[in-house]
């Protein structure tokens, strides 16, 4: 049976305190979930007090990107090996965001793959379309594409720590969602398509939702067959909401 997972993104949100409460309030509800790894992906500066918190848990730590270097002149970014010594066992690479905003590619992509597994880290690997690309036909072409250029070269080893995340980038941050129906047919083609290089590993790859999954909608997306879990945004705020989601399996 796949691992179940429900990931928080908390973005760039909360202070440093906030985030400590956050993920006390997670913690102290976490006994409520079964069978379900739950993981915080917590800004740079939240690593240190948030680490702490979970300490002695069953929540895992996350950052929400690394640097495709390792050291030297890069102001203002922050490699895997300053990441890791802070307990952070996954950290979250490709978030539409970060293609969109930061103009990351798969060449950028690849280097910050293999930085997250020499330290590691064990990547959440986001993949995803945008409105004009479903409203074309082009959504199985487009996470196809994200998955050959990077996934598609990492080692068996390697592949078997990787968990992908579906991220329909018309669904963030706007209210829009996904059918059920929707989330599991490509959900099913990223698994095909992973299955066409790695064989029968790829039944064993997480791939999670990421598109406005929230409580009232968790428990029908999640009952598909190959939706293991939520990439969760907004509703990862609130530790109600979060474990809520958790719960919906």
């Amino acid at each position: 049976m796949r691992q179940k997972i429900v990931a928080g993104n908390w973005k760039m949100n909360t202070t440093p305190a906030e985030g400590e409460a956050l993920a006390k309030a997670v913690v102290a509800a976490s006994s409520e979930v079964k069978d379900v790894t739950l993981i915080l992906g917590v800004p740079f500066t939240h690593l240190c007090p948030v680490s702490k918190a979970i300490a002695g848990s069953q929540v895992k730590l996350a950052a929400q990107d690394c640097s495709a270097h390792d050291k030297g002149a890069y102001t203002g970014e922050v490699a895997a090996s300053m990441i890791a010594p802070f307990g952070a066992q996954y950290v979250i690479l490709g978030h539409s965001e970060r293609r969109e905003y930061h103009g990351e590619n798969s060449a950028v992509l690849n280097e910050k793959m293999k930085q997250a597994y020499a330290n590691g880290l064990a990547p959440i690997y986001c993949v995803g379309e945008k409105l004009e690309e479903r409203e074309s036909g082009k959504h199985f072409d487009v996470v196809t594409k994200q998955i050959e250029e990077v996934v598609f070269n990492l080692s068996d080893d390697q592949f078997d720590k990787l968990v992908v995340a579906y991220e329909p980038v018309w669904a963030i941050g706007t209210g829009k969602t996904a059918t059920a129906d929707q989330a599991q047919e490509i959900h099913a083609h990223i698994r095909k398509v992973l299955a066409s290089k790695f064989g029968a590993k790829a039944e064993n790859t997480p791939i999670l939702y990421g598109g406005s999954c929230k409580p009232s909608n968790a428990a029908e997306i999640f009952s598909k067959a190959d939706v293991d879990g939520g990439l969760i945004g907004g509703a990862a705020l609130k530790a109600e909401d979060f474990i809520a989601i958790a719960k919906a399996f």
